[in-house]
């Protein structure tokens, strides 16, 4: 694996030296100015764009040539390379959270004038589904196009064939990735006579004409991917002539794809191949599989995930002792291994790694002293010992995570370590390990760059050794039950990137000493540690400079920390329940924070005046003092995302111009004193908004109409408050015309002025878990069709004027934990069965004084069933079949809560706040 990735850098690195030596060459002492046209075209690119990461923030001045990212031909001065890659650290901002990033609707037609581009980089940016423009294909002499994770869909111009003169074409992506490339006919191909380097992975090519002119037409080709590319069998069908195919390929990945049965034969006069991929290839249905091991295993590197493997084909006997020697990298992840260590393994002496992840191995792992890295994740082993972790002193990368060891470690005299030294850069652990760590040798891992031994139940005092790892670059020792005292060793890390030690039991207070000497520090997060302390004076100022800070449910000493004034890089930072108190200092205008400011469960007090002038994606200031107005100024933050300040002192209407946050997914202003009318401009019909929370106001007028053009909305909370209005017209009329609402899951109207008829209509929202009309003045009855709410958990009609039976069908109620119809008007005997018959609270029913049956005391005087005594004339019109109706309801559902919380997965301590939060509080986030 690493000799493959050397090739790769080592390749592009050539083919951009070569692009530009030229300039090299005949540059002058003196450098050309750009020129006025092609400034002008990269700051309308900068201005299209939203730059997460200030990527582009030294694009001032008029010579572009001086930008950073910008590359100029000394002599003409003309632009010839935009180096506009987001993350260049995957490990840190995509597993952990923030990306740098450019997001953009679509890449800006300006960049067309930049004629004599011959390097242009845009991946792993956010351009939203948007084409890739056609106007690419007028960059004459571009050698290195990279667009992969960009996030582009459609159809690939194919334009692209024009650029004769491109060495490297990446436009891959990975498998989870929303959008999706795609292309009809791959003839376009052929203009690429020069091409080294082309990486088509996840680009839908399974109706795509002319495929195998990739394998034909590309006689410079030495790395290919086609992984995920929607190919089958049929692909190869056109492959018979091995005389042709792809001599020169170093790098072939034809992985993630629909192959199956026998495998084609011109992968044998490949002998150039270095890296070959032929994970999910189905080798089970093949009659020469064992034949076919055999060949493929003379290249240095072999991917064989998921293919159907079982031990039987990994014996000795069915492989080539010679060809196996050869074998650098072995993937065979996700196979059906079993039981023990595959014997073959052993006998590989030029093995270097191995990925044995997702198998069903739990017996004894061998030493194999040249093996540098091993991952046994995903396995049934029961004890570490069992992985051999204490006597692998030469292994560099170790991953043993998800095997849930039954067995605790313990720090006695027969676990002693056999290697005085270890040779592990990484080791994963995580969720895997009772007990404590083995101390010892972890002081023996000096030299460490990554140690994660997160969601265990490591239980003893924080690792003092730790402060011996003076390589150490990220430690993430998270939801674990580590205790005592963080020791000030850990400040002389040097390196130490990212930290994590979120939801412990560490004690103790930090100081300045723990930091000393942390000036490569980026991801600081030691949330939930409920007995630590963080004592800093306040004219502290820290060696580093941070991208993500979250100090959550600690306690913070001083005030609001002073020190956050010199972060000049800090894009989330989170100081919820940290006690402290006071206004916003006023410095905090200027902090960048563009990720998530959360500020919520303290006692800050004053106006929001103080916030940042940028705007976040996330803003939560929930459960603090603040009072005035919502300031006009928080209308700036146009990108935000999710935004509450609910239990605060707010006063004041809400500004209209709230309504340019068009991103808006969750808004909540509960538990205030906010006043007035709901602008319309607030819920524009194309809003995003999903949830909506001004429960707990003194909002006046009839419900507002505009809440119609919330097709999307899951959770509507505007409960007690002074709504008016007649509920049967503003609900009924509506949803029978426009059938929306159709996503809601909770709705509270409660505790308004609202009267009328509770609306048939609303019966067919099967999709509510929760509905709470109480205390308005509502008449009529209960509608016979209640029971159609199958997904009902939360029923609230009490403090109306309902009158008459309570319908049979709240019997049909299977999830219903909650009921509440006392203080109405109703009568008859109250049903019995299923559900209903756990619910055996009194008060349920209390101040229905017609009312009788279990459980109140009251015996009904006959059997005769009351409730056929009532009929529901409007209900019955609505009794239609309304099952795809249903089906809509709960497919736009899951649609609707996925597009609220998707873009979490992502995003690990947005995940630790937003959940936590919900723990609270239901269906507050």
């Amino acid at each position: 694996m690493a000799n493959h990735r050397s090739f790769l850098i080592l390749l592009v690195l050539s083919i951009y030296f070569v692009a530009n030596i030229h300039t090299c060459l005949s540059a002058p002492n003196i450098s050309a100015v750009c020129s006025k046209q092609e400034r002008l075209a990269l700051l309308k690119f900068k201005h299209s764009v939203y730059d997460v990461a200030d990527m582009l923030s030294s694009w001032v001045g008029d010579d572009c040539c001086q930008w950073e990212r910008v590359h100029c031909d000394k002599v003409t001065g003309k632009v010839e390379s935009l180096h506009l890659r987001g993350s260049e650290d995957h490990i840190i901002s995509d597993e952990y959270g923030f990306r740098e990033m450019l997001v953009g609707n679509e890449v800006s037609s300006s960049l067309r004038h930049l004629r004599n581009l011959k390097f242009l980089d845009l991946s792993a940016n956010y351009f939203q589904g948007s084409q890739i423009p056609e106007f690419i294909g007028s960059f004459k002499h571009l050698s290195y196009l990279n667009l992969s994770y960009a996030y582009f869909s459609g159809v690939i111009p194919p334009q692209i064939g024009n650029l004769s003169n491109l060495k490297v074409l990446d436009l891959g992506s990975g498998p989870y990735s929303y959008t999706t490339l795609m292309s009809d006919d791959i003839s376009w191909i052929s203009g690429l006579s020069l091409l080294k380097y082309l990486d088509l992975s996840h680009v839908d090519l399974s109706k795509a004409q002319n495929r195998d002119m990739v394998f034909y037409l590309m006689p410079s080709l030495e790395m290919l991917s086609l992984s995920g590319c929607g190919l089958t069998n049929a692909y190869f069908g056109t492959l018979s002539n091995s005389s042709t195919t792809l001599a020169n390929v170093k790098h072939l990945d034809l992985g993630g794809n629909h192959f199956k049965g026998q495998f084609p034969a011109f992968f044998q006069n490949m002998t150039s191949l270095e890296f070959l991929d032929l994970s999910y290839f189905n080798f089970s249905l093949s009659r020469n599989s064992r034949n076919f091991l055999s060949t493929v295993c003379s290249f240095p590197e072999l991917r064989l995930s998921n293919c159907g493997l079982q031990s039987m084909h990994l014996s000795f006997d069915h492989l080539n002792s010679t060809t196996i020697s050869i074998i650098q990298h072995l993937d065979l992840s996700q196979n059906l291994i079993e039981g023990r260590f595959p014997s073959a393994l052993t006998n590989m002496s030029s093995l270097l790694s191995v990925d044995l992840s997702s198998n069903m191995l739990n017996s004894s792992v061998p030493i194999m002293p040249k093996l540098l890295r091993l991952d046994l994740s995903w396995n049934n082993f029961e004890h570490i010992e069992d992985v051999g972790i204490w006597r692998q002193c030469h292994l560099k990368e170790l991953t043993v995570s998800d095997n849930y060891f039954r067995i605790e470690m313990t720090d006695s005299p027969e676990n002693v370590s056999e290697c005085s030294q270890y040779a592990f850069k990484r080791l994963h652990l995580d969720r895997s390990l009772k007990g404590a760590f083995h101390a010892d040798s972890l002081g023996r891992m000096t030299n460490l760059r990554g140690l994660s031994l997160s969601g265990n139940n490591l239980t003893g005092p924080f690792p003092e050794s730790l402060g011996r790892l003076r390589l150490l670059e990220e430690l993430d020792l998270s939801n674990n039950q580590l205790t005592g005292s963080i020791p000030e060793s850990i400040g002389q890390l040097t390196k130490l990137r990212y930290i994590d030690i979120y939801k412990n039991s560490i004690e103790g207070v930090i100081t300045e000493a723990h930091f000393a000497k942390l000036s490569m520090m980026k991801y600081l997060f030691i949330t939930s540690n409920s007995k630590l302390t963080v004592n800093v004076s306040r004219e502290w100022k820290p060696p580093f400079q941070l991208i993500e800070a979250d100090l959550s449910s600690i306690k913070i000493l001083n005030g609001f920390p002073q020190w956050l004034r010199t972060q000049k890089k800090l894009k989330v930072l989170s100081l919820s329940n940290v006690s402290i108190t006071g206004p916003l200092p006023t410095w905090l205008r200027k902090m960048p924070v563009t990720g998530l400011l959360d500020l919520s469960h303290n006692k800050l007090t004053g106006p929001l005046t103080n916030l940042p002038d940028e705007g976040s994606a996330a803003l939560f200031l929930q459960d603090n003092l603040f009072n005035e107005s919502i300031p006009i100024s928080l209308c700036r933050w146009t990108d935000m995302e999710y935004l509450d300040l609910s239990r605060n002192r707010l006063t004041g209407r809400i500004p209209e111009c709230l309504g340019n946050m068009w991103n808006l997914v969750s808004m909540q202003f509960s538990s205030n004193q906010l006043s007035g009318v709901i602008p319309s401009s607030i819920l524009p019909q194309s809003s995003m908004l999903r949830t909506l929370n001004l429960n707990d106001n003194h909002f006046t007028g009839e419900l507002p109409r505009e809440l119609w053009s919330l097709r999307g909305l899951n959770i509507l909370d505007l409960g007690d408050n002074a709504f008016s209005g007649n509920i049967s017209e503003w609900i009924g009329e509506n949803l029978t015309n426009l059938g929306v609402f159709r996503y809601v899951i909770n709705m509270d109207l409660s505790s308004n002025n609202l009267v009328g008829e509770i609306p048939v209509e609303l019966m067919s929202l099967s999709a509510l878990v929760g509905l709470n009309l109480s205390n308005n003045h509502l008449n009529g009855g209960i509608p016979d069709s209640i029971g159609n709410m199958k997904a009902l958990n939360s029923l609230d009609f009490s403090g109306n004027q309902l009158t008459g039976p309570i319908p049979p069908s709240i019997t049909a109620l299977n999830f219903l934990s909650y009921l509440n119809l006392s203080h109405n008007n109703l009568s008859g005997q109250i049903p019995t069965g299923n559900q209903l018959q756990t619910l055996t609270d009194p008060s349920i029913y209390v101040g229905n004084r017609d009312l009788c049956g279990a459980p109140l005391p009251k015996n009904c005087s006959n059997n005769e069933d009351q409730t056929t005594m009532h009929k529901n004339s409007k209900g019955a019109t609505h009794k239609s079949n309304k099952v795809w109706f249903y089906m809509d309801i709960m497919c736009g559902f899951a649609a609707g809560f996925c597009g609220v919380i998707g873009v979490l997965l992502f995003k690990k301590h947005w995940r630790h706040k937003l959940f936590s939060s919900l723990l609270r509080k239901p269906w507050t986030r």
